[in-house]
């Protein structure tokens, strides 16, 4: 897998705004290349249909597009198939980890797009302006978003990023599920099982490749179903142990 890089301070990501972002010279180019989009989803029949047609939208860039169940209760599965998306029943233990590995195995093109399935107003615009950076510099890896920010982001996610990452500071919103990277880059990393999985893929694509590997792109407000705090809970431990085991930090004690 070769040397870690070093996360420093100075190092910071790449980012666009939305000014960057040419649509006709992205698709363009984008031809030269092959692209799979990943959508994790459970019990997301409301919004799969539409986020599904804004996928297979993307001026014919899209070489595939799988949807994972992750063990639904209600007609997800069904809905995206009949929206035209190949879906993927996950096996085993669930988790949106679990669900972005399962479609990466199953999937063959170059660059990878996850997208959540939650999302109310995905456009086409998403897939393009994600692959853009991994398309101009070939140095860069993984590409998030610097805009908007839950609770969990804000409140867990940022700040232990700041004080135990400090070369990580200037990734505004490190759990965007709207997030785009090379598949050889994904080779040499893990994913976590569960909602850790956008924080560790964070760091170690930082520490194997460099801050400078990293990119984010301005995708403007998304829209999506508000979360209770109880449902918010296990999130952020999720997110502080995957965060706190790269930092070096033993759990005795289980802290669901």
């Amino acid at each position: 897998m070769g040397g870690a890089a070093q996360i420093r301070e100075n190092d910071v990501p790449w980012t666009l705004t939305r000014e960057d972002f040419n649509f006709e010279r992205v698709a363009e180019i984008a031809r030269r290349t092959t692209i799979t989009v990943v959508v994790p989803a459970k019990d997301e029949a409301a919004t799969i249909g539409p986020v599904v047609e804004a996928i297979l939208n993307c001026d014919g860039i899209v070489n595939e597009l799988i949807v994972v169940n992750d063990h639904s209760s209600d007609d997800t599965p069904a809905v995206a198939a009949h929206h035209g998306a190949s879906v993927l029943r996950l096996e085993g233990a669930g988790g949106k980890g679990n669900a972005l590995r399962a479609g990466l195995l199953e999937s063959s093109s170059e660059l990878v797009v996850f997208l959540d399935a939650d999302v109310t107003n995905t456009t086409p615009a998403f897939v393009l302006q994600l692959v853009q950076p991994l398309l101009e510099r070939s140095e860069i890896q993984l590409v998030g978003m610097p805009t908007g920010g839950g609770r969990v982001n804000e409140l867990a996610a940022r700040p232990i990023l700041s004080l135990l990452f400090p070369g990580l500071g200037e990734i505004r919103q490190p759990l965007a599920g709207e997030t785009a990277g090379r598949r050889s880059a994904f080779n040499q990393i893990s994913l976590e099982s569960a909602y850790g999985v956008e924080i560790a893929m964070l760091i170690d694509t930082a520490r194997r490749f460099g801050v400078r590997s990293l990119a984010q792109v301005d995708l403007g407000t998304r829209h999506h179903r508000n979360q209770t705090i109880e449902e918010l809970r296990p999130m952020a431990a999720e997110v502080l142990r995957a965060a706190l085991e790269r930092y070096g930090v033993s759990f005795p004690l289980d802290t669901e």
